[in-house]
């Protein structure tokens, strides 16, 4: 190729790689600003709520500001799913009511762009802030719970030590085994009327023992004449299977003599979907029922029901935002806080009704998403036609 001497050619253009095309990007930094905004005063005024709710028992302790920190800071990991869904909420009305209000949605939809396709950023958007708050709930909530409440108690008692709650279930995963404890002396070793269900794996026998005493002894419970009960697949009692003898039995894989005595063990708060589920399983196993066990089946249902209202925000959030944008960002602030309040309005209602056996606990958990979701969607066929 010829070039004019004296004359330098222009340098080759750089490839950087992958770039969002520059409407996709455009959104994001609408979006960007009133999340960050949103998401920060949520977990301000939570912040705030934990202290006063606390505060009578902090001041009159005369915790240290380092406990007294310690103790608010990790209770904040607790806030995510609630959280999310509310940042989600304000940003899409914000940005997207913004877009409306500048009349840049309908030069885009007057130049042939859809709303579908104007929407698609904040509705993947919603998507990964499902993901990302269940993956927080999951896994830093839990553990950060349980060191609020350590520290708590630290402040209240003195003590890092959790209460001993009696009359809890254990479940081991790796065995199968269901262990229920029904007091602790005041050993923290000691304990009376305990039982262990073991389900039928290789016979068609389940196997049942109780002791009067067990005394843990490392990573085993030792029971002291232990009675030995098998019964067979139709339930009927298998006779000559009783047995009286001492017996040791591992405690649930993974756990120290103190976690699996602690009150932490049993919070729904301080345990992941897979340790409640098991909870739940060993409770129906050894026929426990009634409101406790309808509340750990809700309480199951929110662990990703509630990371879920991000993505519901969003989609109810994107018509309303279209429709009412151009009335100015006070009522997109407005609207948040109200949709808000209607949202945990039915998750109480719903709540209340799945505890009292009213409704099936895992529908009344997520009910307030789906008269959303349905909501939301419709409004949303609305503008798109």
């Amino acid at each position: 190729m010829a070039t004019i001497p004296g004359v330098r050619a222009a340098p080759a253009p750089i490839h950087l790689g992958w770039r969002p095309p520059i409407l996709d990007a455009y959104i994001v930094r609408e979006l960007a600003a009133p999340f960050l905004f949103a998401f920060g005063a949520f977990l301000m005024f939570w912040f705030i709520n934990i202290f006063f709710l606390a505060a009578d028992y902090i001041i009159n302790a005369h915790a240290s500001p380092f406990l007294l920190l310690r103790f608010l800071l990790f209770r904040i990991p607790q806030a995510t799913p609630y959280a999310f869904p509310f940042s989600c909420l304000m940003a899409t009305l914000l940005a997207v009511g913004r877009l409306a209000a500048d009349n840049e949605i309908s030069a885009l939809r007057t130049s042939g762009v859809s709303f579908l396709r104007i929407s698609r950023t904040p509705l993947v958007l919603g998507v990964a802030m499902f993901a990302f708050s269940y993956y927080v709930n999951e896994t830093v909530a839990p553990k950060s719970v349980e060191m609020s409440t350590r520290t708590f108690y630290q402040i209240v008692m003195h003590t890092a030590e959790l209460p001993i709650v009696p009359r809890f279930f254990r479940a081991d995963e790796s065995t199968g085994r269901v262990f229920y404890v029904g007091d602790v002396m005041p050993d923290h070793r000691t304990m009376k009327n305990v039982m262990i269900f073991e389900p039928a794996i290789n016979s068609q026998y389940r196997q049942v023992t109780n002791a009067d005493t067990a005394i843990i002894q490392g990573a085993y419970l030792h029971l002291i004449h232990a009675r030995v009960t098998r019964f067979k697949a139709t339930g009927e009692y298998d006779a000559g299977s009783v047995q009286k003898t001492d017996i040791d039995v591992g405690l649930p894989l993974g756990e120290t003599p103190e976690q699996f005595l602690n009150a932490n063990s049993s919070d729904p708060y301080t345990t992941n979907s897979k340790q409640l589920s098991a909870q739940i399983q060993s409770m129906q196993a050894t026929g426990q029922g009634g409101t406790a066990l309808d509340v750990l089946k809700i309480t199951l249902a929110q662990k990703l029901a509630f990371p879920f209202a991000s993505f519901v925000a969003v989609l109810i959030a994107l018509p309303l935002a279209a429709r009412l944008g151009k009335k100015g960002r006070t009522i997109g602030i407005a609207l948040s806080i109200l949709l808000l309040f209607v949202y945990y309005l039915m998750m109480s209602a719903f709540s209340a009704l799945g505890k009292n056996a009213a409704l099936n606990p895992y529908l009344a958990a997520w009910l307030p998403n789906l008269v959303m979701l349905t909501t939301g969607g419709y409004l949303f066929y609305r503008v798109e036609h």
